[in-house]
């Protein structure tokens, strides 16, 4: 990556954790609109909507309620009612997914004990419908107070119920992949997405590519079921040769990927037989999601202005 990609990236990360822009940008039609292409609309029933179609083309789904690094108690209880909800209308619709969620949502930032008693409730309720809860990984100040949490939900509703994100980037992450895989929890493998320093985490695209692949293989060769979370081609090909090479079935593993995003690659793995899963994020609160999208390709910017000056 170029210095000036890479200054551009940073640039649209730190703007990304700006509260006082989310109001202003959810508040702009032009942007509304084209946030669209990676938002799933802003309602639970829009939402479903777009799944539908997913699930037609042969693809499963994981919503996500848009709503992070919330402050306050009543608020954390509305995202468990959210989430509730989401969960009763996977069934009553018959939408092949579940859910994924932030524990940030849930109270993270300012009560560990209120965050876990949240998110019990939702893996409680998916539980009870035989469903499954992603515990997404945010930035790296809270991961091992979100892996901490995972674990004691993991002992308490088991394998097919919970399970984790690990980010490539971070050095810890081989290390913690060999840990989760120990415990049998079911990991989503990404890149990263978030503003981190060198204290934490590669700089360089080719050491968080390398060390993608050297925790892919780590998941690979542990019998339990992960996500392999990427629209990288090389690092498809990689996953795939190293299945190969282990003889694993098709259906050992699953790729997942974003909402709006290689919607040619995901049909293409899902007709070669692969399980393939969409990331499907929904809420008014999309600024942050949004802005971290544009993070990973900063040429996208120029896009949205072009878009925002037409009106």
């Amino acid at each position: 990556m170029d210095q000036a990609t890479q200054l551009s990236r940073s640039a649209l990360l730190f703007l990304s954790r700006r509260e006082e822009l989310k109001d202003l940008a959810t508040g702009v039609p032009a942007l509304r609109r084209i946030a669209r292409r990676f938002i799933a609309g802003e309602t639970l029933e829009e939402a479903v909507s777009a799944v539908k179609d997913l699930n037609a083309r042969g693809l499963s789904v994981s919503f996500d309620h848009l709503n992070e690094a919330v402050r306050h108690p009543a608020e954390t209880r509305d995202e468990v009612r959210e989430y509730q909800r989401l969960l009763a209308r996977i069934d009553q619709v018959g939408v092949r997914g579940n859910v994924s969620m932030k524990l940030t949502q849930c109270g993270l930032l300012f009560d560990r004990e209120l965050a876990l008693a949240n998110a019990r409730q939702v893996v409680a309720d998916a539980k009870r419908r035989g469903s499954f809860v992603r515990v997404d990984m945010e930035h790296g100040a809270v991961t091992q107070d979100t892996l901490d949490v995972v674990r004691t939900l993991h002992r308490e509703f088991g394998e097919p119920h919970v399970g984790a994100v690990l980010q490539s980037y971070l050095y810890r992450t081989e290390a913690d992949a060999r840990a989760l895989c120990a415990e049998r929890v079911r990991i989503r493998l990404c890149k990263g997405a978030y503003l981190e320093g060198p204290g934490v985490a590669w700089q360089d695209k080719k050491d968080v590519d390398d060390n993608f692949v050297r925790v892919m293989r780590v998941l690979l060769d542990s019998g339990v079921y992960h996500g392999i979370a990427t629209h990288d081609e090389r690092m498809i090909e990689e996953t795939l040769a190293y299945a190969r090479q282990k003889q694993l079935p098709r259906g050992a593993f699953e790729f997942q990927m974003l909402y709006g995003i290689r919607r040619d690659l995901q049909e293409r793995l899902a007709a070669e037989g692969h399980p393939v899963r969409v990331y499907v994020p929904y809420g008014r609160h999309w600024y942050p999601y949004f802005m971290r999208r544009l993070a990973e390709r900063p040429a996208n910017v120029w896009f949205v202005m072009k878009n925002l000056v037409k009106g």
